[in-house]
């Protein structure tokens, strides 16, 4: 319908015996229009998923409201409790320093804590992985990390239940290789540059770095101090790390290696990586499973543990007893 226009008025009334004033001074409502309603819609479903309202997908075909100020919402980190680190990651700490508390009390049954303890290490090792890129992210500009909680180091807020769980969990038990699990997506048009990209690529590996450095140590300390099956069980844990350190820098697609280098290649190359990201892992694993190619991989990946200082017996000894089911 149209609206009508406004009565002319008539010795202080108007045409209709209204009181007198004009409506033309009355505040009118704005009328939504239908783009104004498709906005509104889109920022409620943005909402009810805990993503920041004007944070603009990656692969959006559209650029973002012209003239509209967008500053990211100030969201608290959705953990279940509301604290800054989730439960689950709590719990996931509590249980790799339960393991090795286990153990040390009872040498009787050490071995038995090797499976526990490995498993609870890789899993938290996953989380300061993808909060070394989320940190990052959050530094270099992209605030929506927060309100999607990855800086709650909560595990469920970086995976996804077959990439993410089930795949590395089966090469880890199979083979013996650590897969980088987890996924933060990142709004790469916040950051603010082709360097910042690029560190947010690495924040992930020097958290992994960080984490066999501090094994490392663990390990040289407490050299002759600590039995044999908690030595072994820390040295494997240690030598996943490695070797997802080695696998995650390769410069394949879809890994940090390819995302370190990719704000400085030509745009054909990029846009190449582009395609292949959602493959070219996979490929690379199978590659892996070729005796020759794998032959080349491990002698690298022992040539190197040799070279840091961790025991390749203790190592074998690890993966033998976190192997229980063989």
């Amino acid at each position: 319908m149209s609206r009508q226009p406004y009565k002319t008025m008539r010795n202080g009334r108007d045409s209709n015996g209204g009181d007198g004033k004009m409506r033309s001074a009355l505040p009118g409502k704005k009328r939504m229009t239908p783009e104004d309603v498709k906005r509104a819609a889109d920022r409620a479903a943005l909402r009810s998923e805990g993503k920041e309202p004007n944070e603009v997908p990656i692969d959006a075909g559209r650029r973002p409201y012209a003239g509209r100020r967008i500053t990211p919402a100030q969201h608290q980190p959705s953990s279940g409790t509301g604290w800054p680190i989730s439960l689950s990651f709590l719990g996931l700490v509590s249980a790799l320093l339960g393991s090795a508390a286990a153990m040390l009390a009872f040498p009787t049954y050490a071995h038995w804590g090797v499976f526990p303890l490995v498993l609870a290490g890789w899993l938290v090792s996953l989380c300061l992985h993808e909060f070394g890129h989320a940190i990052v992210a959050y530094r270099c500009g992209d605030r929506s990390v927060r309100a999607k909680g990855y800086l709650t180091l909560d595990l469920l807020r970086y995976t996804h239940l077959q990439y993410s769980i089930v795949l590395p969990l089966a090469f880890l038990a199979l083979g013996g290789i650590g897969l980088p699990g987890g996924a933060v997506y990142i709004n790469k048009r916040a950051l603010r540059g082709r360097l910042h990209r690029t560190l947010v690529s690495a924040g992930g590996p020097v958290a992994t770095l960080a984490v066999f450095l501090a094994l490392l140590a663990i390990l040289i300390a407490g050299r002759g101090l600590i039995d044999m099956p908690l030595q072994a069980a820390l040295a494997f844990l240690a030598f996943l790390q490695l070797t997802a350190l080695v696998f995650n820098l390769l410069p394949v697609p879809g890994l940090d290696g390819w995302g370190v280098l990719d704000p400085w290649l030509p745009s054909k190359l990029r846009e190449l990586g582009r395609r292949w990201a959602g493959i070219a892992p996979f490929v690379l694993v199978v590659l892996l499973l070729v005796p020759p190619v794998s032959r080349a991989f491990w002698d690298g990946v022992y040539a190197l543990s040799r070279s840091t200082g961790l025991d390749v017996w203790a190592i074998c000894q690890g993966r033998g007893l976190f192997e229980f089911w063989r």
